[in-house]
């Protein structure tokens, strides 16, 4: 029987300049909290630990504002990070369902993990629910809510304060009970912080998308350069498609591509460069059936680009000439004061 455990997370930061443990730990969790939940989303249980931090040793102003957690009662009531994760692992029992409001606690708490030499226990890819995307699908919208606006928006009774980590998770359990989230529970997400090997790379098959993760690259021309992830598959029946426009960019972080599939009308292509952990990028790539307005939108993009490029284009050209022309007028100048000097 699945249980989802409901996780939030609270850290601290650098409250002084960046230094070399900015690059390794830029967040260093100060507060672990969470609420399981039984396959009826029933709470079962609630976890919360207070630790004790040992690489950011005074509170970011921010920080304090928010959760009002004082470095004082974290080396008091806190505890080592090595024993509360090792006792949330625990609590957590086999085989969990992470859930989180947002795309970070989990990214954070692996790195957590790793700065302390604690061995990674979760499987490759690591899948949970990200219940702020989930929430945004169900409205049927593109904005992600904040969790206090989502609490309002459901009539939830505000009965415990916001911004303390179990606290948040159990509000988070809250909205997930009212959000009828059965509805969208085939939309899980991935984490990033761990990649696959090369030829371990994976595709994750939704409703009416798919979308493919790949290994980490030196460079972004590398991953553009492998076919695996430039190709276009149909989401629906997987044959390979024929692009009728090609992938392009405009900001070196998206590229789009329109395939067509005689079977199931347009497909719309997305690749996101983004950063690895090793220093290097990876490409996230989506494929989804499109309508005349996602037609239309990346046609709109595409157009974007050449006339971005053709007015590049015109101003190289442009201060080419000019330089050319001072640099015409400056010769010019320089004979005619030669002939003045052998006049005289």
């Amino acid at each position: 029987m699945s249980h989802y455990i409901i996780l939030d997370l609270e850290w601290n930061q650098n409250p002084h300049r960046r230094s070399g443990d900015d690059e390794i730990l830029p967040f260093e969790i100060i507060e672990i909290g969470a609420v399981r939940l039984n396959d009826r989303l029933e709470i079962e249980s609630e976890f919360d630990r207070l630790i004790r931090p040992c690489v950011y040793r005074k509170m970011h102003k921010k920080i304090y504002e928010v959760t009002h957690i004082s470095m004082e009662e974290l080396d008091r009531k806190g505890i080592r990070f090595r024993d509360a994760i090792t006792q949330f692992l625990d609590w957590c029992g086999d085989d969990p369902v992470f859930c989180t409001w947002g795309s970070m606690d989990l990214t954070e708490l692996q790195r957590n993990m790793v700065y302390h030499g604690i061995e990674l226990p979760f499987d490759l890819p690591f899948l949970y629910y990200d219940l702020q995307k989930v929430y945004s699908l169900i409205k049927g919208e593109r904005t992600k809510d904040s969790l206090d606006t989502a609490v309002a928006e459901l009539h939830i009774d505000t009965v415990r304060p916001f911004h303390h980590a179990l606290d948040d998770a159990w509000y988070t359990a809250c909205v997930m009970q009212r959000m009828n989230f059965f509805s969208r529970s085939k939309y899980v997400s991935v984490d990033y912080y761990r990649l696959p090997e090369p030829k371990s790379e994976f595709i994750l098959h939704f409703p009416d998308y798919d979308k493919f993760v790949t290994h980490p690259y030196e460079t972004r021309e590398e991953a553009l350069s492998d076919r695996k992830l430039t190709q276009v598959v149909c989401c629906q029946c997987q044959r390979a498609l024929r692009k009728k426009i090609r992938w392009f960019s405009s900001n070196q972080r998206f590229y789009y591509c329109l395939a067509v599939c005689p079977e199931h009308g347009y497909i719309k292509g997305k690749i996101r460069i983004k950063k690895a952990e090793d220093g290097g990028v990876f490409a996230v790539k989506t494929t989804k059936i499109t309508d005349q307005s996602g037609i239309d939108l990346v046609i709109s993009k595409k157009e974007d680009v050449r006339r971005k490029r053709s007015e590049r284009a015109k101003r190289l050209k442009l201060n080419s000439l000019a330089e050319n022309a001072a640099q015409s007028a400056n010769q010019s100048h320089r004979s005619s004061g030669r002939r003045k000097v052998l006049d005289r």
